[in-house]
C-alpha cells in the first residue's frame, strides 16, 4: 500500500483521472463505488462496466437483495490496493473498468422491468464493453441473458447454484427467480447442452437438457474435476457465468434468500472460478446478496470477491486466449 496515496486520496470514484490503476484511499471512508473505480454514464473507451440491479421482487422467500448492490460496493473497498491473488494478470492495470452504476427503473412498474434491464445492457454492450452486474435476486439473469443473446447468439451459461431455477413456467409475463432458466432454455437464449450448473442440491425432475454437477459430486470428486468437466462441456462458446451467493453453505454465506445447506465452501469457490480461466467468457454476475441477513458482512464480502474473479476471468478471456 502506498502511504503517501493513503493520506491524501478521498472519493476516487469522482477523483481519480483515469480509469486504470489501483487505488489507496482508506478503506473505511470515501465514496464505495466497486473497486474504487470511476463512477460515469460515460461508456467511450470503456472494456468493462460493473452495474447494479437493486432487484427483489421476484424472490420466492426472504427479500433484501435489493440492498445487494451497495453491500458488495462497500466489502469491495477491501480489494483494490492490489493484484488479484492468484492471477498472473492484472485487470485493474491492463482494462478500462468503471463503475456504471445502478440500474433506474420503476419500483410499482414491475412488469415494466425486464425491459428496461435489457435496454441497460443492450447500451452498455452496444458500446463495445462487458458487464459485471452486481445483484439483486437471481431473476436479473434472464433480461440480461436477452441483451446477450441479441449479441452473440444463444449462450453457453456456467451457473453457481443451489437451485436449478429451471421450474416450470411458460408464462413470460411472470418475474420468478426459481424459473427464468426454464424460460432462458425454451426461449433459445440458452443452449442446454453447451451448459453446467455447479453446486445443485435441490431437486428438479427436469434439467431441459441442461449438464448438472451436484454439490455432493463436487464435494467427492475435486474442484478439479468440476472445472474439466464445465470446460469440457461450454468448450470455446460464448459463455455467460452467473454465480447465484446462495452456491455457497450457508456457513460462508448466510446472508441469503433461499439457504441450503451442504453447499460450496469459500475455497472451493474462489479455486474454480480461478481455474475457469480461459473459457469465452462474454459477462457475468454475481446475486442473491441479502445485506439483512447478513449479520457479520461476509456474504457481501463473498460477493465482492466472487465479482472480482469475474473480472479476472474477463480479462483473462480478452488477453490471454
Amino acid at each position: 500500500m502506498a502511504l503517501e496515496d493513503a493520506k491524501s486520496e478521498v472519493d476516487t470514484a469522482f477523483t481519480r483521472t483515469q480509469h486504470r490503476g489501483y487505488a489507496f484511499e482508506n478503506a473505511f471512508g470515501g465514496a464505495t463505488s466497486f473497486l474504487r473505480r470511476t463512477y460515469t454514464k460515460d461508456l467511450t473507451g470503456v472494456d468493462l462496466a460493473v452495474t447494479g440491479v437493486p432487484f427483489d421482487q421476484a424472490v420466492t422467500h426472504r427479500t433484501g437483495t435489493r440492498f445487494g448492490p451497495r453491500a458488495i460496493r462497500e466489502a469491495s473497498s477491501l480489494m483494490p490496493y492490489d493484484p488479484p491473488a492468484g492471477w498472473p494478470t492484472n485487470p485493474l492495470e491492463e482494462l478500462d473498468i468503471i463503475d456504471y452504476g445502478d440500474l433506474a427503473f420503476d419500483y410499482a412498474k414491475v412488469s415494466d422491468f425486464p425491459d428496461t434491464l435489457t435496454a441497460h445492457i443492450r447500451k452498455i454492450l452496444s458500446a463495445g464493453a462487458g458487464s459485471i452486474t452486481l445483484g439483486g435476486d437471481h431473476y436479473i439473469t434472464f433480461p440480461i441473458l436477452r441483451a446477450y443473446a441479441e449479441k452473440f447468439g444463444p449462450l453457453s451459461l456456467i451457473h453457481f447454484d443451489a437451485h436449478s431455477d429451471l421450474w416450470p413456467d411458460d408464462d413470460l409475463t411472470r418475474i420468478d427467480h426459481g424459473t427464468m432458466f426454464y424460460k432462458a432454455v425454451k426461449t433459445g437464449l440458452v443452449d442446454p447442452k453447451r451448459s453446467v450448473q455447479i453446486g445443485i442440491r435441490t431437486t428438479t425432475e427436469d434439467y431441459l437438457g441442461v449438464n448438472v454437477i451436484t454439490a455432493r459430486e463436487l464435494h467427492e470428486k475435486g474442484t478439479d474435476w468440476a472445472v474439466a468437466r464445465a470446460k469440457e462441456i461450454v468448450g470455446d462458446h460464448q459463455t455467460y457465468v452467473t454465480f447465484d451467493i446462495d452456491a455457497l453453505d450457508p456457513a460462508f454465506a448466510p446472508g441469503t434468500g433461499t439457504p441450503v445447506w451442504g453447499g460450496l465452501a469459500s475455497w472451493q469457490a474462489a479455486a474454480m472460478l480461478r481455474d475457469l480461466a480461459g473459457i469465452n467468457m462474454v459477462g457475468g454476475d454475481v446475486v442473491e446478496v441479502s445485506p439483512p441477513y447478513d449479520t457479520t458482512g461476509a456474504t457481501a464480502i463473498a460477493g465482492a470477491h466472487v465479482a472480482y474473479e469475474l473480472i479476472c476471468l474477463y480479462h483473462w478471456a480478452r488477453t490471454q486466449r
